[in-house]
């Protein structure tokens, strides 16, 4: 199977369109062709980076159907080459999507992504997560792979609305991280994920202010 019929599928099995995967196999070209310059992402192999990048990243699409639908915000920090912000952008036209990423050649690779792609609802913030001074300006912060609940929160918390939620994509459930949550957050829901072509343990962790409520 080639990349192509493999995120197609995978786009099938997590109920996508599968109308959206041109623009997600250009944004995986234009990722490969980077990475050979630049190594933005340690994973070389296009047919690698269908599961492990765009499945991986398009896994928890759904907890972010009403954000969209009511054309919300999300903060992707630390984003690196865009993930899984652009993919989100992608597959929710709805979504205003800010790519949060301090390194200079990820955040050029973004803007050049954005560009090619004609990605209006997506916008490269190059900046440090805790030097982003828009406090209470969006409805989602999401991070994959990024650090623990507890730093996330430390970093990027003042991103979030009142009622906003963190989006945190891990794998197995992070029991030590969630009891260790600062003071005046808490879990509202953990949701299993399933990513196509991978087998591995993946959970969305949903964090939200102690009188807040969730929006996702």
């Amino acid at each position: 199977m080639d990349e192509a019929a493999e995120l197609e599928a995978g786009l099938q099995a997590l109920g996508l369109d599968r109308a959206h995967a041109p623009a997600l196999l250009a944004y995986l070209a234009l990722l490969a062709r980077w990475n050979k310059t630049y190594n933005l992402t340690a994973i070389r192999d296009p047919r690698e980076m269908v599961s492990k990048h765009l499945l991986d990243s398009l896994a928890m699409h759904a907890s972010l159907d009403a954000i969209a639908a009511a054309g919300g915000s999300l903060a992707d920090l630390g984003t690196g080459a865009g993930l899984p912000g652009i993919p989100l952008a992608i597959v929710k036209p709805g979504l205003q999507v800010s790519l949060v990423e301090s390194n200079g050649k990820k955040a050029r690779f973004m803007r050049e992504a954005v560009r090619t792609l004609g990605l209006d609802n997506a916008r490269v913030v190059e900046s440090r997560i805790e030097a982003f001074d828009v406090p209470g300006a969006f409805d989602a912060i999401t991070a994959r792979a990024l650090a623990t609940l507890p730093l996330i929160l430390e970093l990027g918390g003042h991103l979030l609305k009142p009622g906003g939620v963190l989006l945190a994509m891990k794998g197995v459930v992070p029991d030590g991280e969630i009891a260790a949550l600062p003071a005046g957050w808490r879990v509202l829901d953990v949701r299993p994920l399933t990513v196509p072509g991978l087998a591995a343990e993946r959970h969305l962790v949903v964090v939200g202010r102690e009188r807040g409520g969730d929006n996702a």
